[in-house]
Formats: C-alpha cells, structure tokens, sequence
C-alpha cells in the first residue's frame, strides 16, 4: 500500500521492518488522539478558509464515527498502512473522497505524532494522579487506624529509636504528595501544544494555532516551531522523571514491606493468598507482589537516562531516533498505574502485629527520651546524655514508662489533616475539569475519551 511521503520505488523490506519496529503496535495506542487532533486542526483549516462548510461539515461526521469506532475497540491498523496517521486519512478518503486528503493540510506527520503523545500522556497523568490521591488516603486512613500501636525504627538498620505505624503510613503519604508536585510540573510541559509546527518550520499556511490551543484544552502553546521539534523525548523524559519520583516512594514502601514480612522483623503479614509459595520448601510464604513492585520501580528509575541517552547529541529539527523513545515511554506510563493500583489492592489487608515492644531487644529504644526527660528536668543534654549512656553500659537502664511526642508531625501529632489540605491543594492545580470541557465540546457530545482505555 502507498505511504504518505512515498516516491517512485520501493524501500528494501528489511530495512522498512527495522525502521518500523514497534511503531505500528504502540500507534493502535495513539488512535483516538490522533483523531481528537484531526477534529482541532479541521476546525482551524475551516475557519481559515481551506476547508468549506460542507467539506468540514462531511470531515467532522466521519472523524466523530471513527472516534466512536476506537472507543468500541472495533478498529485495527490495516495490514501495509505505515501509522495510525496513514490509517486514519485513508479511512477518511475511502469514505468521503478526495475531502478526506485535505485533512493534512498544513500539518505534518512530525507535529501530528508529537500531540498525539502529548495528549495520550496528559490523559495516563490524569489516571496517575486519581490513583495517587487514592493511595494517598488509604495510607491517612491506615495512618489514622494504626497510630497508636508502636514499632522499631532503625538507622543503619540499627535499633535506633520508637516509631509508629501512623508514623510509617503517613510517611509514604506526604512522600506522595511530592510526587504529586513533581508530577505537576511535569504536567505543565505536557499541557503545551505543538500543532502547526508541522515538520519544525511551520506552515505558509496561515494556521491559527490559539484556536486549535483552546478546542484541545492547552494551558499554552510551544510558540517556537523549531522548538516544538525539539520537544521531542524531552516531554517524555521530564515526564518520566516524576514517574521515577513514585517510583522510589512506592519502591521503598515496598522494601520496608519485605522486611516487615520476614520471620526476623514479623511486624505485618496478610493472608496467604496476597503471598506465594515455595517449590520445594513447604513452609514458605514469599511477598512476592512486593518483590516484584519494587524490581518494577526500580527499571522506572532507568527511564530518564535511557530516554536522555535516545536524544544524545542529536542536532535541532527531527530525526527518526526519536521514534525509539515510544518503545520504552508509553509502556511506562501503565506500568507505573499497575504499582500504584496493587498497592492500593493489597494494603487493606495488611495485619498488624501490635505487640512488636515488647521484645526485649526493642528496650534500647527509649534511650533519646530517657535522656531529654532529664533535659526536661533541667539537666544539660551532654551531662544527660552522659549519665544513661553509662546506665547502658551497667546494664540497668530502664526505659521510661511513657512517653509523649507532641510536636507537629510526630507520633502523638501527625497532622495527617494538614496533609489532606495540601493534597486537595495539589489535585486542584491540574486543569482537567477545564480540558474535560473543552473535548467534550470537540466531540460534540458528553464522551470524551475513555478513561478505562490504559496504555499496555
């Protein structure tokens, strides 16, 4: 089948199955995107005067069916169609003629895939964010539940000094709503629009690029055509460095969960069907799901160099290098939603061992407060410090017989409320109510895209 930019000849089979590679697969991905783009950039051709009412009138029904086509999966890439590009001019063209060729007017496959990704990216950070937030409450709400009942904390895995399991679920909890931060951040690159950069230089054309901006529900647009280009990888490497911002809170709940599994430290456990079994040892009752949580983390950690490296020295304007950056990227967006989503499965069932203290290995613990009751008495702290480091020594320390944390984010005072304000702060700095809207009106109807639809 004829390609879009194709000449004269041929290209050598092999040599077009390299180039290709996955691009085909991972395109299936970028459909409905690609449609949404159609219909903003058909509007624009319209209201410029390169399409006529009834051109766009005929272009914007079929686009419309092929939207709801994707949404009830009975769409496929054709057999000998290059990309999810070619697909959907081809189908336009079938249907209605030589209106459909006209839909490429002005643009270029260059600034068509760039929003595709971005607009696929910008709908997968929408679904990060609901399950972060929702992550983010069963730990409050664990933190709440389990606040009072102490464990060990440790420095150099070390016995170091009394902690709590509201302590320890809080923690990952606030650790989230930086994540969050980061995310936004990254989120503001994302919400830029590159339509009408066509293939880096712009167009002759005079494209209205606010007007396709505001039907998308861009923040803003990438002004610079060049630049627009050069965005290319950089978006997804900035967005794959706030993945690698969860990556290492979910990771790091996750060794912490290892741990606390095993027969040394016994502080937690679930049920047995949450763990697994062992081949030839009977007894054996593995967390696996965290194992593999954490190795998972752990490869989205090597995201950002491996898309770095892609864009490695490569001079302005495009190059086919950065098709590669799809092949890593857009799996990674899913990957990261499936951790945080087995989290958000497996925690409720967690138990808590209550009366962890109770060893006397743990009596060591209490040492600090021992000491800064004495300051408390007006004993200066080294002179403090001094006199039970000497009763450890002697062997006769006796932890007090209780102690209070009062300051704001201890164990007697979480402020687990003020977290619940800054989250609420957070989730309120993401424009998707306003980019809800603005789909909505784009499509001409209440179904936007469906967010059930998760990249794999």
């Amino acid at each position: 089948m004829k390609k879009l930019w194709q000449k004269n000849y041929q290209v050598d089979a092999a040599v077009e199955r390299f180039t290709v590679g996955r691009d085909r697969e991972l395109d299936l991905l970028l459909a409905p995107y690609d449609v949404l783009g159609s219909l903003a950039h058909g509007t624009m051709l319209h209201e410029i005067g390169v399409l006529t009412d009834q051109e766009w009138l005929q272009l914007q029904a079929e686009l419309r069916t092929l939207y709801q086509r994707i949404e009830s999966g009975d769409f496929v890439l054709e057999e000998g169609v290059e990309d999810i590009h070619s697909e959907i001019e081809l189908l336009l063209t079938r249907k209605i003629g030589d209106v459909g060729k006209k839909i490429h007017s002005g643009r270029s496959r260059n600034d068509q895939v760039l929003l595709d990704i971005k607009l696929l990216t910008r709908d997968r950070l929408q679904d990060i964010v609901d399950d972060a937030a929702e992550l983010f409450h069963l730990l409050l709400g664990l933190s709440d539940t389990y606040q009072a009942i102490l464990l060990p904390g440790y420095t150099h895995l070390q016995v170091a000094m009394p902690s709590s399991f509201g302590l320890w679920f809080a923690a990952y909890a606030e650790s989230l709503l930086d994540d969050l931060i980061q995310l936004q951040a990254a989120y503001k690159i994302v919400n830029k629009n590159p339509l009408g950069s066509a293939a880096g230089y712009g167009s002759s054309l005079p494209l209205d690029r606010k007007l396709t901006t505001q039907l998308l529900g861009f923040d803003d647009l990438n002004y610079n055509v060049v630049y627009a280009q050069m965005g290319r990888g950089r978006m997804e490497r900035v967005v794959a460095q706030s993945l690698t911002s969860f990556a290492e809170t979910l990771g790091n709940m996750a060794a912490d969960l290892t741990l606390y599994l095993s027969q040394n430290f016994d502080f937690v456990s679930f049920p047995d069907e949450i763990t697994t079994g062992s081949s030839i040892m009977p007894h054996k009752k593995n967390p696996d799901v965290f194992e593999i949580l954490r190795g998972r983390c752990n490869r989205l950690k090597a995201l950002p160099n491996e898309l770095m490296m892609i864009r490695a020295n490569l001079p302005s304007g495009y190059h086919r290098d950065l098709q590669l950056t799809k092949e890593s990227f857009l799996p990674a967006l899913s990957e990261l939603q499936q951790c945080l989503r087995i989290l958000i499965h497996v925690l409720p069932h967690i138990r808590i061992r209550e009366d962890i203290l109770e060893d006397e290995k743990y009596k060591n613990l209490f040492t600090v407060d021992a000491v800064n009751r004495l300051v408390a008495d007006g004993i200066p702290f080294r002179e403090a410090y001094t006199i039970i480091s000497k009763q450890i020594e002697e062997g006769v320390f006796q932890p007090p017989a209780a102690t209070q944390h009062t300051h704001e984010g201890s164990m007697g005072n979480l402020c687990n409320e003020r977290l619940q304000e800054i989250e609420k702060e957070i989730i309120s700095g993401f424009p998707f109510e306003k980019i809800r809207s603005a789909l909505d009106r784009l499509l001409g109807s209440s179904n936007t895209v469906n967010r059930n639809a998760k990249a794999t």
